[in-house]
């Protein structure tokens, strides 16, 4: 893990970390998006489930990529009554 991750504790191993880069926080202000690392075998509908029970949040759609380490990176986008930079802040603490 590099410092461009927040460490969440995620016990159902469903999300490893929030990507914080400066990508993810433009994403986040621009698109209402959130940038999230994941396990290769979780699907798109676990990763919406998580979200909305962990944070109390809509989730609009998900969409997902194998990074080059192997690793799912998913991008989530939140309903407009949600602020994504909300959420990212309260996971960075």
């Amino acid at each position: 893990m590099n410092n461009e991750e927040s460490r969440i504790v995620d016990k159902n191993k469903t999300v490893i970390s929030f990507v914080t880069t400066e990508k993810a926080y433009l994403l986040a202000e621009k698109y209402n998006y959130i940038v999230i690392k994941t396990y290769r075998s979780v699907n798109k509908k676990q990763i919406k489930e998580f979200i909305e029970k962990s944070y109390n949040v809509k989730v609009v759609k998900v969409n997902t990529l194998i990074d080059r380490d192997g690793y799912k990176k998913a991008y989530v986008k939140l309903a407009p009554e949600y602020r994504a930079l909300d959420i990212m802040e309260r996971t960075s603490r």
